[in-house]
């Protein structure tokens, strides 16, 4: 099956000049979203950034309920959190505005950016490759959603418990700056995003013939310590909560073992053709 290409064969130059306005496209998508996002301060700031700081955020209360029921330790009921959120520099709010504007209309703008980067690749790939653009669009878009999603819902909040009732001395009160505590926030949404496209990235390292299923199998262990140690580094510092995290990215990896298999064997019936 040949591959599609253009009908006058692009240079370096034109290349470039085509990624360059692939980039444009993708940028103006994220400052629409990151304008609209802007307007919609309230609902970004009192409902999803600082919904984590309240006791009837939702993951606390399964939290709650759940301990209840199992007759665990029960440190998730709890009516307010002993910190303050404080604003110490002049321009740190419109700042913080600003900035969490952006990362908003980034994550809303995620699946075009996605759709603008297969636009570039795209020409250079087989007739029967391009037909799963579709797929590939949703499915790594779908998976990024599915990794905010749970750092926002599972990470932050653990984070947010945990650091903010810490406490080295009854003496010493916990404010934190609000730009210290969005970051948290944005940080373990984002990185979880990326981490959740565990799949996709072996998917073409395997399409590439970097990666086998016998390597993955063989370096299972090795990938479940550094799970293990990632987890250990977004999440505060208990067992449970390293478990919870490491759940999924082990699940995911096990996909992973699934999708190379796939592949191997189709690039196997290739050979033999």
């Amino acid at each position: 099956m040949a591959k599609t290409v253009h009908k006058n064969e692009m240079s370096f130059l034109d290349h470039l000049e085509d990624l360059r306005w692939h980039i444009i496209r993708a940028l103006i998508a994220v400052v629409v979203c990151a304008i609209i996002a802007f307007m919609f301060k309230g609902f970004i700031f009192d409902v999803i950034l600082l919904g984590p700081k309240h006791s009837t955020f939702p993951t606390y209360e399964i939290l709650c309920n759940l301990s209840k029921v199992l007759g665990l330790d029960q440190s998730f009921c709890f009516e307010e959190l002993p910190f303050r959120i404080q604003s110490r520099k002049v321009a740190a709010q419109f700042s913080a505005h600003m900035w969490t504007s952006v990362t908003a209309g980034f994550i809303v703008a995620f699946p075009y950016i996605i759709y603008q980067v297969w636009c570039f690749v795209s020409p250079g790939l087989y007739s029967g490759e391009k037909r799963s653009a579709k797929w590939f669009i949703f499915i790594t878009s779908f998976l990024f959603f599915l990794g905010v999603l749970f750092g926002y819902y599972i990470i932050s909040p653990l984070s947010i418990r945990f650091l903010g009732s810490y406490q080295v001395s009854s003496e010493v009160f916990n404010d934190f700056d609000l730009e210290s505590y969005i970051g948290l926030v944005k940080t373990s949404a984002l990185a979880s995003g990326v981490m959740f496209e565990l799949p996709v990235i072996i998917y073409f390292l395997a399409k590439w013939g970097l990666v086998t299923p016998e390597f993955l199998k063989v370096n299972r262990k090795y990938a479940l310590v550094l799970i293990l140690i990632l987890s250990a580094i977004i999440t505060p510092p208990d067992i449970a909560s390293q478990f919870i995290v490491s759940i999924p990215v082990v699940v995911l990896y096990e996909i992973s073992i699934m999708i190379t298999k796939i592949i191997y064997k189709k690039q196997r019936k290739t050979q033999l053709k």
